[in-house]
């Protein structure tokens, strides 16, 4: 049997939205600015990245960090470089 110490039957997902951060609000902003500026909306950035219009809502809110291969992807279909999508994000 395939015992793992961070998945125990008693572990449950987060209930709660993730506390606010400035990395990711400038990150969200950035993709909204890309976004209007390639006159998407979000249910059709949604669309072309296969993911959901709510998705896409909750990035530009700042709410959450895209995975790297969503990065990847939002990259392509805004047609964009790495420069503009982290601009005024500081390193960390």
């Amino acid at each position: 049997m395939f015992a793992c110490p961070v998945f125990k039957d008693d572990y449950a997902m987060p209930s709660r939205k993730p506390e606010s951060c400035t990395h990711r609000a400038k990150l969200g902003g950035n993709i909204a600015a890309l976004r209007e500026r390639r006159k998407l909306t979000q249910e059709k950035l949604a669309e072309k990245t296969g993911v959901s219009a709510r998705y896409i809502q909750s990035l530009e809110a700042g709410e959450y960090f895209p995975s790297l291969p969503k990065l990847v992807k939002l990259k392509s279909v805004l047609r964009c470089g790495w420069n503009e999508i982290f601009d005024s994000c500081e390193k960390i």
